[in-house]
């Protein structure tokens, strides 16, 4: 089968005939002329109707996909329209977009490899350049902004990634119900005002709807869901938690380990820093029996050892009564432990102890677990490039790579 039947099969554009196909040696590129249909009008592509022919401009180049390895060139000598709307305008083709030089389906093509490759690796694979693989997938998440249906929202979760050195950070907002889970809203910063204004993108019908809220203790995040999603159960992130005991056990070890030192006593806290961070089931053997080792001494590292994997228990409740009366009486032997770490972590889970018993009456369906998994395919998104060159271009990588958008129709997908 030839390739010009080929391309009437699947890239038929009605008004519009491939005369030909020709290979260019000089360029090693296959070359395809492209004519109007005798008696087919042109269409404005100010208004997107019909209308009468102007005059022709000079011939352009549309790159297509490529086949066997040769770059495919569409060649086309576009006409201009005299619109009785919007005056002299060049016409509108169905296969690319205004001043483009790729096609819509080359674009889609160069877009859906770029979501399993690195940007740089598609150019270099399909033989283009990274400044194309870029316009791609902005056009398709263009695209699927503009298309993309919200619906109804149950549950989402906040948090916050690292993009740039100097504390510069980003807002993510991912919408995680079930059989849904995707990147709803990127804002710079993580302040009041660019939260407020994913809530201002989906309006207060749209946010009366959501029944469950997952966050980090970040006073700027707490507030603005207490103000402006009031009726949804907030439930604060387990991950965090557990991440600030895990800090202030590591804190005690590191003082008494630079202590005992300094006193010249014997350093048995030496290398033993995963040894009290790690969970029992996930030690090594040489941790286990380091750790039986190290729960013979009186240290304040050991009693501090116990009081995290005591608060282990905490989770394996399922009425929030009785998971708020054993925070409650956990605080209490800690605020009496006399070990300054733990006993802020005390006074944090007291200061949200309502937030915290959340978990429990959502019946434990949602957590930030699943923020955090979507928090690591934004930094392997962002790594895989090794840094973007601008905001812009990281938003539409991320929002590419997460947001799940609706995607341009094409005669003909490539892949």
């Amino acid at each position: 089968m030839r390739l010009i039947s080929l391309l009437n099969q699947y890239q038929h554009f009605p008004g519009f005939v491939y005369e030909g196909a020709r290979y260019c040696t000089a360029s090693q590129t296959i070359e395809i002329p492209v004519r109007p249909r005798h008696g087919s009008k042109p269409v404005c592509s100010g208004c997107h109707k019909s209308a009468p022919g102007y005059d022709h401009l000079g011939q352009r180049r549309f790159e297509f996909v490529p086949l066997w390895g040769f770059m495919v060139v569409l060649l086309y000598t576009m006409r201009r329209v005299n619109c009785r709307d919007c005056g002299v305008r060049v016409e509108e083709v169905p296969w690319g977009i205004g001043k483009h030089q790729l096609t819509k389906a080359y674009m889609l093509f160069l877009a859906h490899w770029a979501r399993k490759l690195s940007w740089q690796e598609t150019a270099t694979a399909f033989r283009t350049s990274w400044d194309k693989v870029c316009q791609s997938v902005e056009y398709v998440v263009k695209w699927g902004l503009e298309h993309r249906q919200l619906g109804s929202i149950a549950a989402i979760g906040v948090d916050e990634i690292a993009y740039a050195k100097g504390h510069k950070y980003l807002t993510l907002v991912y919408q995680i119900e079930q059989g849904c889970v995707r990147l709803l809203w990127i804002g710079r910063e993580r302040t009041v005002e660019s939260f407020e204004q994913f809530f201002a993108m989906i309006g207060k019908e749209v946010a009366g709807q959501i029944e469950f809220v997952c966050s980090d203790m970040w006073q700027p995040y707490l507030k603005v869901i207490r103000e402006r999603c009031s009726q949804a159960i907030h439930i604060l992130d387990r991950f965090h938690i557990v991440t600030k005991m895990n800090d202030a056990v590591d804190d005690i070890r590191a003082g008494e380990a630079r202590r005992l030192a300094r006193d010249g006593y014997q350093p048995v806290l030496k290398k033993t820093r995963w040894c009290v961070l790690k969970r029992r089931a996930n030690l090594t053997d040489g941790q286990r029996f380091r750790l039986r080792d190290l729960l013979r001494y009186n240290l304040q590292t050991v009693r501090a050892y116990l009081l995290k994997e005591d608060f282990q228990q905490f989770w394996e409740y399922e009425s929030p009564t009785w998971a708020g009366k054993f925070l409650d009486e956990w605080c209490r032997q800690v605020m009496r432990s006399r070990l300054e770490p733990m006993k802020k972590v005390a006074r944090t889970l007291r200061r949200h102890r309502e937030l915290i018993l959340n978990y429990f009456r959502a019946r434990k369906a949602f957590s930030s677990g699943i923020v955090e998994g979507l928090n690591n395919k934004a930094k392997v998104t962002m790594r895989k490039s090794y840094g973007f060159r601008t905001y812009h271009v990281l938003e539409t990588a991320l929002y590419h790579a997460l947001g799940k958008l609706p995607e341009p129709n094409v005669a003909h997908r490539f892949f």
